[in-house]
């Protein structure tokens, strides 16, 4: 292995220098941080009805085409500055689309003690990937929507073990373990051992004991801070989902109010970048998390249009990487009109920019008719939390239009015809 990631106070390391730190000249304010996106679905599957997820382009659902997919991404996400993402044993919700209880993605045995060989040997690629190019993998091992899949409390204990063996035989030096992807949320009511905090905390010792010593955390729902699993953590993760950035912020320092000297890391938010703000103005390291553009299998892994580039812009920006300056006109987005991106005549409207700061409200209109006002980040039509929003039919013939108004008074139109 290559890359060896190790912490030293809230710091993080890679082969004995601060992250951040090879870049030149680089924003010394960052060294250390671990800049981070959600791609969840790295080594997705369903055995319950895997060809509904040929779509976006895709005539069949082919999950190593997935993972390639991910794996040919990675550099040109790093060359942005991205130095870590989370992926699931049992994957995420695409939450757009699909109920999480239709999908099998459960790669567990009954009694949790083995792992199907083709979820094992996609990770292994994905990990190995990543390794080469300097990058750290966050491997999540449990997920609230497969959790009715694992019977019970034994079952739980020995998923864990059965994961972080796996981890430690392998001698994977760029892995961060997550036990639970938000262990007090949803169906993790039913197992207690994850969803209340001295379990989490049982399992974050068993998963550093399995693993031989690899670095553990646990995240909860989304502003959640919980003081018995951060003294368990050797990684204290967090999720800023549906937090403003004053919120935001203000979990950080209820974090730091426990005096733990650990490195925080948010490792699923939104699509808000406007939060990377509060991260790199405390020190903390942020995760990019777009339901739309990466947890809808198939995803396309590149650094796509809008909410992607715009992210790593950020990214690359704040920790010192030079870039030239876009055209005004094209930091703003009129994003939901790609190819792909649509299930019947129904898609996802927003807009996006590279400095969402800028923007007071954008008004939304089809065939000039006013539908919707959004005032917040990420300027969703039809917003109902920052990660979340309703869908819209977009027929051919609509005109639509993004009246974008700037905190300068200024006034964009950004106009999508639809053939």
């Amino acid at each position: 292995m290559k890359t060896h990631i190790s912490v030293k106070g809230e710091k993080f390391y890679v082969n004995g220098r601060p992250v951040y730190s090879e870049i030149s000249p680089g924003n010394p304010d960052a060294h250390g941080l671990l800049m981070n996106a959600r791609f969840i679905q790295g080594i997705f599957d369903d055995k319950a009805d895997p060809q509904r997820f040929a779509r976006f382009g895709w005539d069949k659902w082919d999950p190593e085409r997935n993972t390639k997919g991910l794996i040919a991404a990675l550099p040109e996400w790093y060359s942005y500055g991205l130095r870590a993402f989370t992926v699931g044993l049992q994957g995420g919700m695409p939450v757009f689309t699909t109920r999480n209880e239709t999908i099998n993605n459960n790669p567990f045995s009954e009694d949790g003690k083995e792992i199907d060989p083709a979820y094992l040997s996609r990770l292994d690629s994905l990990i190995r990937a990543a390794d080469d190019i300097g990058m750290v993998v966050i491997v999540s091992i449990l997920y609230e929507g497969q959790s009715p899949r694992l019977r019970d409390g034994r079952v739980i204990r020995n998923a864990v073990t059965s994961a972080c063996r796996f981890l430690r035989d392998n001698k994977y030096t760029n892995v961060i373990i997550e036990v639970a992807n938000e262990c007090n949320v949803g169906q993790f009511k039913r197992h207690p051992l994850v969803y209340y905090g001295e379990g989490a905390a049982a399992l974050i010792d068993l998963a550093r004991e399995e693993s031989g010593g690899m670095l553990v955390g646990c995240s909860l729902g989304g502003g959640d801070v919980d003081r018995e699993i951060a003294e368990a953590s050797d990684v204290i993760l967090i999720h800023g989902n549906g937090t403003t950035r004053q919120e935001y912020y203000n979990q950080i320092r209820k974090v730091r109010e426990f005096n733990l000297d650990k490195p925080i890391v948010c490792n699923e938010d939104s699509p808000c970048i406007g939060q990377l703000q509060v991260a790199f103005d405390t020190k903390t390291s942020w995760g990019y998390y777009n339901n739309l553009t990466k947890q809808e299998p198939p995803a396309d892994w590149s650094v796509t249009k809008g909410e992607d580039l715009f992210f790593a812009r950020r990214v690359a920006r704040g920790v010192g990487i030079p870039l030239e300056e876009l055209p005004f006109e094209e930091q703003y987005y009129f994003q939901g009109f790609e190819k792909n991106m649509a299930v019947g005549n129904r898609r996802w409207l927003r807009v996006a920019s590279e400095f969402p700061e800028t923007i007071d409200k954008v008004c939304f209109y089809r065939n000039g008719e006013l539908l919707y006002i959004a005032y917040d980040e990420p300027f969703f039509l039809y917003y109902q939390t920052t990660w979340m929003q309703e869908s819209v039919e977009v027929l051919p013939g609509d005109e639509w239009r993004a009246e974008v108004h700037l905190r300068t008074g200024e006034v964009l139109d950004l106009v999508k015809k639809v053939e």
